[in-house]
């Protein structure tokens, strides 16, 4: 395999949604092929029936693990049972196991180093659930499996458009009870440090949104800022963290404030999603930051409402371009942490000057004292 070229897993998700076809549809320019070494994870038999069904061009080798893909050439790893029946649009638990298969060899294989990051393809939320997935998604799975130790942040993003999220998947009526002055400053230390470190920004400004209508109108409308928000901001800022608000959320995307800062943290799931996807729906990237792994997916979900269906000339009606873009996203950010970790590899030794008597020494401190 060319070590010269990112190696990026593929989970195929859910195979009776759109993931074959949006990752076939990607493959389908052969440009794609010089970015990086593609190795999907999933059924090579599923793959040529979505292939057949969407009237796609792409091809692709079959190979044991990623170790063996070729350079120039979309691979594919077989990772479960050989016969897997689609069903386009419908949830099945023989899809949920097939997504669940190929997400483990796929994390097995970036624990053995066989790939350097993750892109996943839809999952159906609930047929994936078993004995070994207990989760409300792919966020908190990762997390267990290969964060050693380190908290998921949950970034939605378009270009200089970033969402993170306070609280991800639990119920509107756990949020409140959820936030906690702690978990805001755990999230914004992650964001800060993601923005730094993966998108090469040197001093990051992040909007806070506020939990009640119209931040809490001084207290009128829930004290959740005053109690919770502000301090945790002001404690952040003490730090040396550029974080600002916090501000009414319901016209913070549509005024364009957003704009003015590299990231926007939200309170929860749908105050940050839902205008995202307002603005960016056919091209945003899910992201998952804080942890070692590099995964990126497209902000859609299994689309089984229009998988399966063609248009007059014969092929699929789903867009591949929310996919492209995760693919772009965890290249460019697999790039900015190896910059990052050549930029710190070795520091130089602080300077400074001791004062005896009247002379000045110069002093320098110790590595180990500075590590």
């Amino acid at each position: 395999m060319e070590r010269d070229k990112i190696r990026i897993g593929i989970t195929h998700g859910d195979i009776n949604g759109v993931g074959y076809e949006v990752i076939l549809k990607t493959f389908a320019d052969p440009t794609m092929l010089e970015l990086c070494t593609p190795v999907i994870y999933g059924s090579p038999k599923v793959a040529t029936y979505h292939r057949k069904a969407m009237d796609l061009p792409t091809n692709f080798s079959i190979v044991n693990s990623a170790a063996e893909a070729s350079y120039n050439k979309l691979s594919i790893v077989n990772c479960g049972e050989e016969e897997v029946k689609v069903e386009f649009s419908k949830p099945t638990p023989e899809a949920g196991k097939a997504a669940l298969d190929a997400l483990e060899k796929a994390l097995q294989e970036y624990r053995d180093g066989f790939i350097d990051v993750l892109v996943t393809a839809p999952i159906n939320k609930h047929t994936i659930q078993s004995d070994s997935f207990h989760f409300p998604g792919h966020t908190e799975y990762i997390e267990e499996r290969v964060g050693e130790g380190k908290k998921a942040l949950m970034i939605l993003m378009k270009d200089e458009f970033r969402v993170a999220l306070v609280t991800t998947h639990i119920p509107v009526k756990d949020i409140a009870s959820s936030i906690t002055k702690e978990l805001i400053k755990e999230k914004l230390a992650i964001f800060h440090q993601s923005l730094k470190q993966d998108f090469n920004i040197d001093c990051p400004r992040i909007a806070v949104l506020a939990l009640n209508p119209h931040a809490g109108d001084g207290g009128l409308i829930g004290t959740e800022e005053q109690e919770i928000i502000i301090p945790a901001i002001q404690e952040m800022v003490a730090e040396g963290i550029q974080c600002f608000g916090p501000y009414p959320a319901d016209g913070f995307m549509g005024s364009g404030s957003y704009t003015h800062f590299d990231g926007v943290l939200a309170m929860y799931h749908d105050q940050g999603l839902a205008p995202f996807k307002a603005l960016a729906m056919d091209d945003g990237v899910n992201y998952t930051a804080g942890l070692p792994i590099v995964r990126t997916s497209p902000a859609h979900g299994t689309a089984c409402d229009i998988a399966g269906q063609n248009d007059i000339s014969g092929q699929g009606i789903a867009s591949e371009e929310s996919f492209r873009q995760a693919l772009y996203v965890a290249i460019d950010v697999f790039r900015n942490r190896q910059l990052d970790k050549e930029v710190h590899a070795n520091p130089l030794r602080k300077q400074y000057y001791e004062k005896r008597d009247d002379s000045d020494k110069l002093k320098l401190d110790s590595i180990e004292d500075e590590l």
